[in-house]
């Protein structure tokens, strides 16, 4: 057998000179005298303990072991490590001993949740982004790496067919004007034909009467004012005009620029009272013919001045090249909401939207352009028609006249779904490029008109 002490040992340090192994004890303390007088202290309660056994003692205290029972490490004892691999217990209250280990104070206890956290078992709702995701960097938008949102609080969550939640207060994601931020171009589709659906029976009326009636009218004076005669030939081969060929030609272009200023007016009144009705509309309030007209009017000169100017942008863009002009109308192309929501520089405003969203709003009005597109080649389909049938001199005769008129007025009347395209779509896309820059609904737009 060994004289050394067991492993782990630590013999504590003595303060002062060895003890005589040889010497007797030291006889016991007389006891107090109790509070009668006798002998004998007052008996410790049951269970305490008794005199701290380290007082006095100044060296080095080994570490025991906590034993069942024992729920305080020793005096001066530091907390052991957590073994590689050690799970923690069940029972993680401060001061609980398990296996062998003491949980250090500050422990939460279980089922505890910090502030800002979700509880426990809470599973969140299908959309929900994950934890530390801030959404695009937006005004009002949470910031990456802040707190997982707790139930009920305001979080991206699907809002039914066609549309998504705001990621900022003052969005409706059932807004059935503003299309929410981010919500794509399906919502937005969506949004332009509800609005289709709510007002056809006013905005048809405002589009046959202020679109399709100067459309119908330009084209039966197209007709009547097409220079007539045929190319001759001279007698050395070259091409000859036809006598009276160039003050035809001037009357031609004179009399349909004049109906172009005149129907242009008309036609301004129309984008306004269609405007009036599809923005009144979304936001619930009532609509009406004669209303409409009345306020389509009110700001008609205003915005047929806007008009004739960015049509003179885009005819001196057209005149350099064709791809300039093409660009200055996509550009353009919300002046006219603008001008009537706002009544503040409507050309530069739009042209601000289109650059600062490129991608968004040419996918927007690229769909009105090809809707328009698409009635235009229409339009020249009939055209078509109509000269094989009745020639290309069709006033001459009444019949030919009579059939080459009412194939013009048709071809206006295919425009008419163009045209409605056209103007809810632009205001549609209009309300989403204000919800892109702050809070805005039907409410807030209906009132800016006046």
């Amino acid at each position: 057998m060994s004289d050394l002490p067991p492993s782990g040992f630590t013999e504590p340090a003595a303060s002062g000179p060895p003890a005589d192994p040889t010497a007797p004890p030291p006889p016991a303390a007389e006891p107090a005298p109790g509070p009668s007088g006798t002998t004998g202290g007052a008996t410790p309660a049951s269970g305490a303990s008794g005199a701290d056994p380290w007082a006095g003692h100044t060296g080095p205290v080994p570490i025991v072991p906590a034993e069942p029972g024992y729920d305080t490490p020793q005096p001066g004892a530091p907390f052991p490590a957590t073994p590689p691999g050690w799970t923690a217990p069940d029972d993680t209250s401060p001061g609980h001993t398990s296996q062998g280990w003491t949980v250090p104070p500050g422990t939460p206890p279980p089922g505890w949740n910090a502030p800002g956290t979700p509880p426990h078992g809470w599973n969140a709702p299908p959309g929900t982004p994950p934890p530390g995701w801030g959404g695009p960097a937006y005004p009002g938008y949470p910031m990456p790496g802040a707190a997982y949102p707790v139930p009920g609080a305001a979080y991206p969550v699907p809002a039914g067919p066609g549309a998504y939640a705001g990621w900022f207060p003052g969005i409706d994601p059932q807004d059935p004007l503003v299309n929410p931020p981010h919500a794509g171009i399906g919502p937005w589709f969506a949004r332009c034909t509800a609005a289709l659906r709510r007002g056809w029976r006013q905005l048809l009326p405002i589009v046959l009467l202020t679109q399709v009636v100067p459309a119908a009218v330009i084209g039966v004076l197209t007709l009547v004012f097409s220079p007539e005669g045929e190319m001759a030939t001279a007698p050395d081969g070259a091409p000859v005009l036809p006598a009276g060929f160039w003050g035809q030609m001037f009357a031609f272009y004179g009399v349909l620029l004049s109906a172009g200023l005149v129907f242009g007016l008309l036609q301004a009144a129309g984008w306004a009272a269609g405007t009036w009705v599809v923005a009144r509309q979304a936001a619930g309030e009532p609509t009406g013919l004669g209303a409409a007209f009345r306020y389509g009017l009110r700001r008609a000169l205003g915005l047929w001045g806007w008009t004739l100017l960015v049509s003179l942008l885009v005819m001196i863009g057209s005149c350099f090249c064709l791809l300039p002009g093409l660009y200055a109308a996509f550009a353009l192309a919300l002046f006219g909401p603008v001008y009537l929501f706002e009544r503040r520089e409507p050309i530069g405003r739009a042209w601000r939207m289109f650059h600062s969203r490129f991608g968004m709003v040419l996918g927007r009005v690229a769909l009105v352009m090809a809707v328009l597109l698409a009635a235009t080649v229409l339009d020249a389909v009939v055209g078509g028609i109509s000269g094989a049938v009745f020639g290309v001199e069709p006033m001459k005769a009444v019949g030919t006249a009579i059939g080459a008129v009412a194939l013009a007025v048709f071809g206006a009347l295919l425009a008419a779904p163009a045209y409605l395209a056209q103007q809810v779509g632009l205001v549609v896309t209009y309300a989403e490029q204000r919800a892109q820059e702050g809070p805005v609904n039907a409410a807030r737009l209906a009132a800016e008109l006046g």
